[in-house]
């Protein structure tokens, strides 16, 4: 049964194109995990430079011009957006809009607003275009080996690009989550939670660096990953951070955030959810703009693992 299955799967990554737009760091590791396994994809980027870094490998073919891509491909067309969220989407959206056709599949996998996602699934509805909304988690390295997917919208697209989503995870790794706005509205609250996560560790390491005792933080990093109740990817990321620089003096404490855990914390309040620990973690993140601290250091650290987040040097 299970080589039926793989065989059907292979039927459908044979027919199937993708339009990748955004080669960022996860637009271009997924556009690679897409062509490794078999899908032709076609990449777009308003960099030139960003797609000429693509040309040349198996199962992938650049463009610089938008409306050019769409016209060299085939229907039901399948478009995958990395673009920032905010007004990059909304544009890339725009012109989407104008140059697609009934029955085409859009897919947002940046980290959209859910209410954004929303509003541009019903705008995609009224020309006919199917619109899926995809919180992407596992970092950089999970887009290009193995994501996390959470994909809201129309059931039929979803079915539709279930080949491609089940080939460019890990396995159990996606999950259809109903309604336009629910996948990005789970990644949303998937990264609340991340907040309240690397906050905890952070300030674990704050109390052992501010004691009376001489811990190596990466010997404790990874021996707290070795069977210990708190081991997980962060403390294995953090323990690759240290040790780059085992007491992160090479780095200031500025712990940046992309808006998801805001808007996490301001919807909890509209639906009167009580949040205290990712509310005070996205709080400490504004403190970390003011004030250098260690637990901002290993928050800095840690998005710039998993996420290779900017971090600022001294």
């Amino acid at each position: 049964m299970l080589a039926k299955e793989n065989l059907d799967l292979c039927k459908e990554v044979l027919k199937m194109e993708i339009g990748m737009i955004g080669l960022g760091k996860m637009g271009q590791s997924l556009a690679l995990n897409s062509a490794e396994h078999g899908f032709h994809v076609k990449v777009f980027d308003i960099s030139e430079r960003a797609v000429h870094q693509l040309n040349g490998i198996q199962n992938i073919e650049c463009f610089t011009d938008l409306n050019e891509l769409v016209n060299h491909m085939a229907g039901p067309r399948v478009l995958w957006l990395m673009v920032p969220a905010g007004k990059p989407t909304l544009e890339t959206v725009k012109q989407l809009l104008n140059i697609l056709e009934s029955g085409d599949i859009v897919i947002d996998g940046g980290n959209s607003k859910y209410t954004d996602s929303i509003r541009h699934y019903q705008s995609f509805k009224q020309i006919g275009v199917s619109f899926l909304d995809v919180g992407t988690s596992g970092g950089v390295n999970g887009a290009r080996h193995g994501a996390c997917l959470m994909v809201g919208g129309d059931k039929h697209a979803f079915d539709y690009a279930e080949p491609l989503f089940k080939a460019i995870t890990v396995p159990d790794g996606y999950l259809y989550t109903g309604k336009p706005g629910s996948g990005h509205f789970l990644k949303m609250v998937h990264n609340g939670i991340e907040y309240g996560m690397m906050e905890s560790i952070a300030e674990g390491f704050e109390v052992l660096e501010k004691s009376s005792f001489d811990y190596d933080n990466r010997a404790v990093a990874k021996v707290w990953n070795h069977g210990s109740v708190i081991r997980s990817w962060l403390v294995e990321l953090l323990e690759d951070a240290f040790t780059k620089d085992n007491d992160l003096d090479q780095i200031i404490g500025v712990m940046d955030s992309s808006g998801e855990g805001k808007w996490t914390v301001e919807t909890a309040i509209d639906l009167k959810a009580s949040t205290p620990v990712l509310a005070l973690s996205l709080i400490m993140r504004y403190r970390s703009l003011e004030n250098d601290t260690f637990t901002g250091k290993v928050v800095a650290a840690l998005r710039n693992e998993f996420g290779g987040h900017p971090i600022i040097k001294k």
